[in-house]
């Protein structure tokens, strides 16, 4: 019960990227047959993919993932920063250079790596200011109104995942997206450079309705393994180019129209692509299932253990993901670490996965929520699949159920 770390390839998924390795083998740059049916495929991909987020083909980029992806958009808007300020007129625009001014960046406590470590390393090489934004201790969420605070004159991009990983909150990118609007026509009439926002949906999609339309962002982050598809990525780009400017972090061949250059990973696109498919036929039946297992799950949580269980991400009119259960059971002997150890059954994790390393230190996502040291020591994360039954749940309770007695010394 871990599939907020990866998922399993659906069959039709391995399918798509088998026939590609047998019948698309050719560069996509080719002219032959080979050739074009692999171009051919990456364009049903692309075209697949803008479908599943309201989007248009021709505003989508094939990354490696979502690490990439996250990298680029902030490697983009810096570049963009200087390249802007450095154009002649005598604007506001133009007066922030004159005055030393630095890049700002606005994002929140509870972001993924792949956004925190690149902002922090801005900050280390004095090449920009960023401000993380503390989540509401209520909501778990970071709010639109402190968000809109953090924003100055030379903020360049508003960065904010539209659900945590470790909590399965969603936060409020749809009026992100429509104060950002507002505030940009103010921006422009002064002279200023618009704010540019970007989400990163890796968790979101696949368990979720996602529309770049509804969301009003400028960039948005795919990535595969969360929705049952290969380990590659994709970027979103509201008018790629045109509206919204990308540069590329690499130079080679030209591919993806020179913004991501590289011969294409055609299998791997191909399963995206498919992946992609089945999140836009299907979304509404895996959202259903994987909330009505979650459910179930916890409602057995608290027959099982009772008052001994605290939830760490059900914060009052909060949306969360569907599949999506953190947990505590409070006991000094019972660190998440120590209870998952003494499982027989069950897979699962006590937070993200690329945090596996931290020992039995406290979630830093669980404490920024306001979840008690003590408490968050013994989170678990457990994460549904599409595939999870309810027959399932109750192994995992009962495996769990004789892992805390165990340790409490009364098996």
């Amino acid at each position: 019960m871990d599939y907020n770390a990866t998922t399993p390839l659906e069959p039709e998924v391995i399918q798509a990227m088998t026939e590609a390795m047998q019948e698309a083998w050719g560069n996509p740059s080719s002219s032959y047959p080979a050739g074009r049916k692999a171009k051919d495929i990456i364009s049903a991909a692309r075209e697949s993919l803008a479908k599943m987020i309201g989007g248009q083909p021709q505003d989508i980029i094939f990354t490696s993932g979502g690490t990439e992806s996250n990298n680029l958009v902030i490697h983009s808007v810096l570049r963009h920063f200087h390249k802007a300020h450095a154009s002649e007129g005598d604007t506001a625009e133009r007066r922030l250079l004159e005055e030393g001014a630095t890049p700002h960046f606005v994002t929140c406590t509870v972001e993924h790596d792949s956004i925190r470590l690149p902002l922090e390393h801005l900050v280390e090489e004095q090449v920009a200011a960023v401000t993380f934004v503390p989540v509401s201790k209520v909501n778990g969420q970071a709010e639109a109104d402190d968000i809109l605070a953090a924003i100055r004159p030379a903020t360049c991009l508003v960065t904010i995942m539209l659900a945590n990983n470790e909590t399965g909150v969603i936060m409020p990118i749809p009026e992100l997206g429509q104060r950002i609007a507002a505030l940009n026509q103010q921006r422009v009439a002064s002279g200023l450079p618009r704010v540019l926002l970007h989400t990163d949906a890796a968790q979101a999609l696949g368990k979720r309705r996602v529309d770049v339309r509804d969301l009003g962002v400028d960039f948005l982050t795919i990535v595969g393994h969360k929705l049952y598809g290969p380990r590659i990525g994709a970027l979103y780009v509201r008018g790629l180019g045109e509206r919204t400017p990308l540069y590329p972090m690499l130079f080679g061949g030209g591919q993806e129209r020179g913004f991501r250059p590289g011969t294409e990973n055609t299998p791997m696109i191909a399963g995206l692509g498919k992946a992609a498919e089945l999140v836009t036929e299907n979304c509404e039946a895996y959202e259903a299932h994987m909330r009505a297992v979650r459910d179930y799950l916890e409602a057995r949580l608290v027959a099982e253990f009772n008052r001994k269980i605290h939830f760490n991400s059900q914060f009052p009119g909060t949306e969360r993901l569907p599949n999506t259960c953190n947990f505590s059971i409070r006991g000094p002997q019972l660190q998440g670490r120590l209870v998952l150890a003494r499982c027989r059954t069950l897979l699962a994790s006590v937070g993200a996965a690329c945090h596996s390393d931290q020992g039995d230190r406290p979630s830093p996502v669980l404490l920024s929520c306001g979840i008690p040291a003590d408490v968050a020591r013994n989170a678990l994360r457990l994460s549904v699949g599409r595939s999870t039954t309810r027959a399932e749940v109750d192994l995992v309770v009962q495996d769990l159920k004789q892992a805390v007695a165990r340790l409490e010394g009364q098996a």
